[in-house]
């Protein structure tokens, strides 16, 4: 197994190689060609063609033959970091505004669910746009202490905002339980009907409501399904935002924030705005998380959390939406994928990894594209 792993490793070494010296060449071209209205033209309906190709996929994938326990739950947890993407995607790509303790707003939104299902048994739909609410009002707390931070000053304090939740749920135990967490958190239902193999009392399965055998698989693919709505709502969301002039504020105040506020807009709103609208959605992606494991600790929120978001918003491409899933999906489907190569997964990830740093510095799908390209003066002074 390493013998071959590692022909395979130096062969893959090669090709690379071979590439990068390539790649000036290859990219000339392209960039001739994509400088063209006609060539700005193919490559977006592109990306929107591969966009709808990947949707139907993923709206199949439950009925395709490798659709099995370990695919389905993977496929559950690549749409919950696609969603987390996109939301962070709104601070980071569109606002400018580096956000390092993202997983706060997450953790709110897992702890509003289980803290309102089990001690005042409030129901999935009930609690979800109350927990996105509450993670929007911690969006605003912290947007308010940072308005003067930009760069590295701005990451520092939202990664200690990061690590002040956790510590704060670790330590309330007579809130969160403290590090025994949080267990029996109620699953979410289909129109009140549970996945259980028994109904509660006075309640109705799923299996009864359909009239079909009763089977765990049942439990996955709606879980699987309920995410992908969630990530579409959020992605739609984004979009319409984004033609709004509240999006164009936030892309306004990522340029330069001197240059718009001489353009009348409020980069104090737009700052508060962004984090805001970001953090809600780390909050419904935080209350699904919580009724799919029905268990959830501090130890589910830390740092590293934060990183792998940010990991995915900036391989897939500053401001891209389609960048956020196939960074997703090479980020947290690959290593699993791979698992079985053992202690070499992490040696293909890190190759693969270095590739697009070296092929696609501005990541995978790049959304900000020059407007001007400017060309050497001619020599004999003509324009």
């Amino acid at each position: 197994m390493p013998s071959t792993f590692l022909h395979w490793f130096v062969a893959l070494g090669g090709v690379a190689l071979i590439l990068r010296g390539m790649w000036p060449w290859a990219q000339a071209a392209i960039g001739s060609a994509g400088a063209s209205p006609r060539g700005v033209a193919l490559k977006q309906a592109g990306t929107k063609w591969f966009g709808w190709a990947l949707l139907g996929g993923a709206v199949l994938m439950p009925f395709s033959p490798m659709a099995d326990q370990k695919t389905m739950d993977l496929g559950v947890l690549i749409l919950t970091y696609v969603m987390l993407g996109w939301g962070l995607n709104i601070v980071v790509g569109l606002a400018g505004l580096l956000d390092l303790g993202y997983v706060a707003f997450y953790a709110v939104g897992a702890y509003a669910y289980a803290l309102l299902s089990t001690q005042h048994g409030m129901g999935f739909w009930a609690v979800l746009p109350v927990a996105g609410m509450i993670a929007a009002l911690f969006g605003v707390l912290l947007g308010f202490p940072v308005l003067r931070l930009r760069g590295d000053y701005l990451a520092i304090v939202t990664m200690g905002f990061g690590e002040i939740i956790r510590l704060v749920l670790l330590n309330w135990v007579d809130l969160t339980n403290g590090p025994a967490g949080i267990g029996s958190i109620p699953g979410p239902t289909f129109f009140g009907a549970t996945f259980t193999e028994r109904a509660p009392a006075g309640g109705q399965t799923f299996s009864e409501m359909m009239g079909i055998p009763f089977s765990s698989n049942h439990r996955l693919i709606f879980l699987y399904y309920l995410i992908l709505a969630l990530a579409l709502v959020t992605h739609l969301f984004t979009q319409r935002m984004r033609r709004l002039p509240v999006g164009r504020a936030w892309e306004a105040l990522r340029e330069d924030e001197t240059a718009c506020q001489a353009l009348g807009i409020n980069p104090t709103n737009t700052k508060l705005t962004a984090f805001a609208v970001g953090a809600m959605f780390a909050g419904f992606a935080g209350c699904f998380f919580a009724a799919k494991q029905r268990f959830i600790s501090p130890e589910s929120f830390v740092f590293i959390e934060s990183a792998i978001i940010l990991a995915i918003v900036v391989l897939g491409g500053m401001g891209s939406q389609i960048g956020v899933v196939l960074a997703s999906i090479l980020l947290i489907g690959m290593p699993e994928w791979f698992r079985d190569l053992g202690n070499y997964r992490m040696l293909a990830f890190g190759l693969a990894m270095v590739l697009i740093m070296v092929y696609r510095p501005r990541g995978l799908v790049a959304h900000r594209e020059p407007s001007v390209r400017l060309h050497p003066a001619d020599p004999g002074g003509g324009r």
